[in-house]
């Protein structure tokens, strides 16, 4: 309960009782009325003009704190002059004819040299009566310059087109923008479809282009080996040809080699010359018969 309501209920109480006070008591509380009704406060963050039933809305801003004004002939308006954050959705299309669903967040204030003229033209819930319409005629004019992967490639420089024309735009209504940006880019389910099948493609023609190389590759890697055996056997034949101890030399170095295995092997086996290709002398023999 207020200090005025309590010397109302006082001066009733008088009154009720029949006192001579009662007119002091009615004249006191007509000055506490009077002192209440012609102040008012202006809370941090906010300006207050004054509208006069004579002169209309004044052109005077005032600031927080106590403020003072005629009851009956003046009431102040007040204005929140704070940057409040304000999140909005279009539905636009691209360049190439693609629906692009853009979220965009903004932070707006009001002009504290322009409250007059906003007040006149647009009331208090200005924010509410701008923001929506300029914001989408400001995405629809900034994306239909961009195809859809543009949007997405070239998301700062889009960010940076709108918030300049989004800022020049509410110049108009003597609204300040602190802050654009672009929160959410969403595109139409089929499109977005068509992007995966699109990247799944290109990675199945990379995975192609990989194989063939590998193919290539191969190819590339037997010819060399085929080539490498034709040489070795020529190589071989000549060697024959030239001296026919070539090939007991040969057989020596294959006889070393499985006689390593089998010493490695665990298993005892006892082998003759034949089976290690070791029977030198019948083998020379017959080199010499067919030499001769």
């Amino acid at each position: 309960m207020s200090r005025f309501e309590k010397v109302g209920q006082m001066l009733n109480q008088f009154a009720a009782r029949g006192t001579p006070l009662v007119l002091g008591g009615g004249g006191l509380l007509g000055v506490f009325w009077l002192g209440n009704k012609s102040m008012y406060t202006v809370e941090a963050g906010h300006v207050s003009i004054k509208y006069g039933r004579l002169g209309g809305v004044g052109t005077q801003p005032f600031r927080e704190g106590l403020n003072f004004m005629l009851p009956w002939l003046e009431r102040p308006i007040i204005f929140d002059i704070r940057a409040r954050p304000h999140t909005m959705t279009s539905l636009t299309g691209s360049k190439d004819l693609q629906m692009v669903n853009i979220s965009l967040r903004a932070l707006a204030k009001p002009d504290p040299t322009k409250l007059p003229e906003i007040y006149r033209s647009l009331g208090l819930d200005f924010e509410e009566k701008v923001l929506p319409s300029i914001v989408n005629e400001v995405l629809k004019s900034v994306v239909a310059q961009y195809n859809a992967s543009s949007l997405i490639l070239q998301r700062e420089l889009v960010s940076r087109m709108v918030r300049s024309r989004l800022v020049e735009r509410a110049k108009d209504f003597h609204i300040l923008l602190d802050d654009v940006s672009i929160t959410h880019i969403n595109f139409s389910p089929e499109y977005e479809k068509a992007v995966e099948q699109k990247q799944v493609a290109q990675q199945q023609a990379e995975k192609a282009k990989y194989l063939v190389l590998k193919a290539q590759e191969e190819k590339k890697r037997t010819i060399i080996h085929a080539e490498g055996e034709r040489e070795s056997a020529s190589m071989i034949g000549d060697a024959i040809r030239s001296n026919p101890g070539f090939i007991e030399l040969r057989r020596i170095n294959v006889a070393k080699e499985v006689a390593a295995l089998l010493a490695r092997s665990n298993n005892r086996l006892v082998l003759s010359t034949d089976s290690l290709l070791l029977n030198l002398m019948s083998q020379s023999d017959q080199t010499a018969n067919t030499l001769g």
